[in-house]
């Protein structure tokens, strides 16, 4: 029932707005020009200033053989100033009409920017609606450090993976990790070819050889979570023992032992949410899942929100890491691309957990393991906190990230520790995380200073010494 609770009002709104702006209209140029990057240091040109998205309804025409794409975006935003003058990320597709209010608006594209000038300013803190169609052919796109990501095109559909910040690659966007929205996706593909997004499935439709897959996320997400995946999938739904549904998305084309390996890593799913649940505070969203592909060439996995998607069967380490996420990364989400640790360093953190539970190693092994490294091994030279764009996925953020997590438990102990995972898990989704947050929610709970361990662990390029 939670889409009814989403489409109805989207009606109203659309009315009530035109009603609104038709009222209040300024002439064009009396407010501000909204800036063309969102304020990451790392990634300038991504993100955009001068509005909040609130919810994205995207309906998506995909034909996997010929590669070509059709889009209409339908963005519901609220502006944070008086705006003239407003811009979308959009790279590598052509935008053919925009609106604004239902009214023509002006509009541009240079260097993966779409430029809009609405007929009349828009005021701040009244929503509108800007409607973008698009289109173009779709290819393989790469993130700096030469990776493929966002809407990655194979013979048999798309693997969709966007971090850090390539949404863009295939829908007009606000690419920050500071802007979430809920979202709406109405994709159409070729009969045969199944279309999986975030949340949960709302229905499919046949007509003229194609399907329409409406898929429903509800939950703010930040845009490198989204995801609308397409190919040769076999969707299973089922349902943990509190009820949460997983949904799973497995890739026909994997040989029989594959498909084995896949199934028995999935059933783990539940047993793994329940004992996170216990750690670190309830499941955050309104389902989860998995989309496991044959697409060997991305080489990873991506914890897309509610569904993480596989470039190969996981095992279960893997999975672990990617349902954890969940809470560190999709919900607790860093405020700039160089906290990144806060998302990997805790999920190797609970990866390693899940790890020691079912009797593999302890997390002091996996620790030992780390101090084992030489101090002149470059492992050691980067800041945690400040690895750079090209860095960002490399074994620091994640290993060097867990095992300080390891020394703050032994510094403060094994209780306020339990108690930080909880309080850091359950912040509001809204509020950008930040080291210098959880330092300070660190010294709270635990009542001791903690700030020469940070500075040892996350800001120096040094080995630090075993606490």
């Amino acid at each position: 029932m939670r889409p009814t609770r989403w489409f109805v009002p989207v009606a109203v709104a659309v009315s009530m707005l035109l009603v609104a702006g038709q009222a209040g209209a300024l002439a064009p140029g009396t407010g501000v020009v909204g800036s063309t990057g969102g304020g990451d240091p790392y990634f300038p040109a991504a993100g955009n200033g001068g509005y909040d998205v609130v919810h994205y309804d995207l309906t998506l025409d995909y034909t996997p053989a010929t590669r070509a794409l059709t889009g209409r975006a339908v963005i519901v935003a609220k502006p944070t100033t008086r705006l003239s003058e407003f811009s979308l990320d959009l790279r590598g597709l052509d935008a053919s009409a925009v609106t604004v209010n239902a009214l023509p608006a002006t509009f541009s594209q240079a260097d993966g920017e779409l430029t809009i000038t609405p007929e009349s300013t828009l005021m701040k803190g009244k929503s509108f609606i800007v409607t973008v169609a698009y289109g173009g052919t779709t290819g393989q796109p790469t993130d700096v450090s030469g990776s493929l990501y966002g809407w990655v095109s194979f013979d048999d559909g798309a693997f969709v993976a966007n971090e850090p910040e390539g949404a863009s690659t295939w829908y007009p966007v606000n690419d920050v990790l500071t802007d979430k929205a809920t979202y709406t996706y109405k994709v159409t593909v070729p009969d045969g070819t199944t279309a999986v997004a975030n949340g949960d499935l709302v229905s499919t439709q046949s007509s003229n050889g194609k399907t329409t897959f409406v898929w429903s996320a509800l939950d703010p997400m930040a845009s490198y979570l989204t995801m609308a995946a397409t190919g040769d999938y076999t969707l299973t739904t089922s349902y943990t023992a509190n009820g949460l549904k997983i949904i799973n998305a497995v890739d026909d084309d994997l040989t029989p032992e594959q498909q084995a390996q896949a199934a028995e890593v999935l059933a783990q799913q539940p047993a793994m949410i329940d004992y996170f649940s216990t750690n670190f505070g309830r499941y955050p969203f309104s389902s989860f899942g998995a989309v496991i592909d044959d697409d060997e060439a991305p080489g990873y996995a991506l914890e897309n929100q509610t569904r993480p998607i596989y470039s190969f069967v996981p095992d279960d380490s893997t999975v672990a890491h990617e349902l954890a996420h969940q809470w560190f990364g999709n919900k607790v989400t860093p405020k700039q691309w160089k906290d990144i640790w806060l998302n990997e360093g805790f999920a190797t953190y609970a990866e390693w957990l899940w790890d020691e539970h079912q009797g593999g190693a302890t997390l002091q092994d996996d620790f030992d393991w780390i101090m084992s490294v030489p101090a002149d091994n470059s492992f050691w030279a980067s800041v945690v906190t400040d690895p750079g764009p090209t860095n960002l996925f490399t074994a620091p953020s994640y290993y060097r990230g867990a095992a300080f997590l390891i020394a703050l438990r032994t510094t403060i102990g094994n209780a306020p520790f339990a108690t930080l995972l909880k309080q850091w898990a359950g912040r509001k989704a809204s509020a950008p995380a930040t080291t210098a947050g959880l330092l300070a929610l660190a010294e709270s709970v635990s009542g001791k200073q903690l700030d020469a361990l940070f500075d040892v662990w996350l800001n120096q390029p040094t080995k630090p010494a075993a606490p």
